[in-house]
């Protein structure tokens, strides 16, 4: 599970603030979608106004259009990973960051889920998680499901896994991992229990406190 964290902070680089000018209003010359206003957003997250600006500016660079489909996601996100296949985590964790279920995300889905993987409460980073593992969205997470994210992160480590993983390594993994989290062993984690057994491994909250300072 510390894996799935250390993915996470993987990704994240520095941002240098600017000192040029960004209208509040965020307008775009061509745009599809034209966010929330700064005020609006800052209220919602855990950013300063200088820290949307620049995010923003991030965003709109990468996807002029104002929003992300997961073809365009898949490819921005492969660029961290170039020697392993990070397609199907990053499929999974679209849809994490597609919070409306639109199947596209929104400058607003972004610096929300950013917001809460960078500044959140431990709390609200592993109730984020979770949902990323719970992949029909039914309130719980199965052995399959976990399987499958597990997997999809070894498949996106590539040859930088150290030592070289065997082919049950997932597997294996996930047993040992779902057999501590289901504490009433009815075959499925619960919130609760994701976050009981989260809070319980030392390699876990130090994954989580990586976030803190990347902005």
């Amino acid at each position: 599970m510390g894996l799935v964290m250390g993915a996470f902070s993987m990704q994240s680089k520095q941002v240098n603030y600017h000192t040029d000018k960004v209208d509040d209003d965020l307008e775009l010359s061509v745009v599809c979608h034209r966010p929330e206003g700064l005020e609006k957003l800052e209220a919602q997250t855990n950013f300063s106004k200088k820290e949307l600006q620049v995010l923003y500016r991030g965003f709109k660079n990468e996807c002029p259009s104002g929003v992300v489909n997961e073809e365009t996601f898949k490819q921005i996100y492969s660029q961290f990973f170039p020697h392993g296949d990070a397609s199907t985590y990053a499929h999974y964790l679209f849809n994490a960051f597609d919070s409306s279920h639109n199947e596209s995300i929104k400058f607003e889905d972004f610096v929300m889920a950013l917001s809460i993987l960078l500044r959140g409460t431990t709390t609200e980073k592993l109730q984020w998680t979770f949902n990323l593992y719970d992949i029909n969205r039914d309130g719980y997470i199965n052995k399959e499901e976990m399987t499958d994210i597990v997997k999809a992160i070894y498949d996106m480590m590539g040859r930088f896994t150290y030592p070289a993983l065997r082919t049950d390594t997932p597997k294996q993994h996930v047993d040992a991992f779902f057999q501590k989290m289901d504490k009433n062993r009815d075959g499925v984690v619960t919130l609760d229990e994701f976050i009981l057994s989260c809070q319980e491994d030392e390699n876990i909250m130090r994954s989580l406190q990586l976030f803190e300072n990347v902005i």
